[in-house]
């Protein structure tokens, strides 16, 4: 297998249009991302998310950002609402596991087999509204707890954790949707704070790199930096699949290609490009170019974690997810 090195989501609509199937069979791509624009009933995704391995011919990753609060693609009234992961951090880890159990059922059922969550930033006083409620909390070895008990939980459903933002987005003050947000402490204090849940999670098998500059390291964004891109590999040990966020965002310069260039260069396995048509995807899956080796080394033991779902009475587990939170508006 010599796919593309990217994850694509360049999907328009809620059915696969022949010109789409036409062009991922061409482009076979890595894995595909959704969002709520692909979202329209369990029924129907089942069928979408067939048709995009369909069209690769092989059992690919189908992701999707479903955190719960505002980054949550499926929604009521086909599926649970699940508040913001920091407003029930509270109930603690059984709680984090049970919920991300249940959602992860939710997400198997319609045929996606990964989640790009937990978030393990360590959220500050003046973490940017866009992440904050997004966080487990302050406290990295909280956040490390906690972001555990929500890979387990996803594992156990049968769905590939995807942990981000690497190495760590908590200390930015802007939006990287819009801006890019610089971060000027030294790589000591990120070091005991903003890396150390990442490092907690090193074992996990994927995770996402954050539009962020570390001013004090490298001029240039995480994702593009190859000296951020080192010491994801060596000071936190994550030997995992590395995909950048999405290279639409504005916190990165140049073209869509170039930024996916760069991102290959500065050592990412894998270009997350979720936004766009087959015109914009075509010049970014030649910029990415093919997975190198050790891409191909870190997807395949990746998959090799994608199992069965374990067995479980979930209408039990719902219950005693919502026992534990009797008062936080649970699902």
């Amino acid at each position: 297998m010599n796919c593309s090195a990217t994850i694509l989501g360049g999907i328009a609509g809620t059915r696969l249009a022949p010109a789409e199937r036409d062009f991922f069979r061409s482009a076979d791509p890595w894995g595909f991302i959704l969002f709520a624009r692909n979202v329209e009933n369990p029924e129907q995704l089942r069928r979408l998310t067939g048709d995009l391995r369909d069209a690769v011919g092989r059992d690919a990753i189908v992701t999707v950002d479903q955190e719960g609060g505002r980054v949550q693609r499926l929604r009521a009234p086909h599926w649970r609402e699940w508040p913001a992961p920091l407003d029930q951090a509270e109930a603690g880890a059984r709680a984090m596991w049970l919920r991300y159990r249940l959602i992860g059922a939710e997400l198997r059922d319609a045929g996606i087999d990964s989640d790009c969550a937990p978030t393990l930033d360590v959220a500050q006083a003046d973490t940017h509204p866009f992440l904050r409620n997004r966080c487990f909390g302050t406290d990295p070895a909280r956040v490390a707890e906690l972001g555990r008990a929500a890979a387990d939980g996803l594992l156990a459903a049968g769905v590939l954790p995807i942990m981000k933002h690497m190495p760590g987005h908590g200390r930015a003050v802007a939006d990287s949707h819009h801006d890019l947000p610089m971060v000027s402490v030294g790589e000591d204090e990120l070091d005991a704070l903003d890396f150390a849940p990442f490092r907690a999670l090193n074992d996990l098998p994927m995770g996402m790199t954050g539009h962020i500059r570390f001013a004090a390291l490298d001029d240039a964004p995480a994702t593009s930096s190859a000296r951020m891109v080192a010491i994801i590999r060596n000071k936190i040990a994550f030997d995992g699949l590395l995909v950048t966020d999405d290279i639409g965002m504005n916190a990165l310069s140049g073209t869509e290609p170039e930024r996916a260039a760069a991102s290959i260069a500065a050592g990412c396995d894998l270009v997350l490009h979720c936004n766009g048509d087959i015109g914009t995807m075509e010049p970014v899956v030649a910029a990415a170019g093919s997975m190198s080796p050790d891409a191909q080394r870190r997807a395949d033991a990746a998959l090799a974690m994608r199992r069965p779902p374990e067995p479980a009475d979930l209408d039990a587990l719902m219950a005693e997810y919502r026992a534990m939170l009797p008062d936080s508006g649970a699902a």
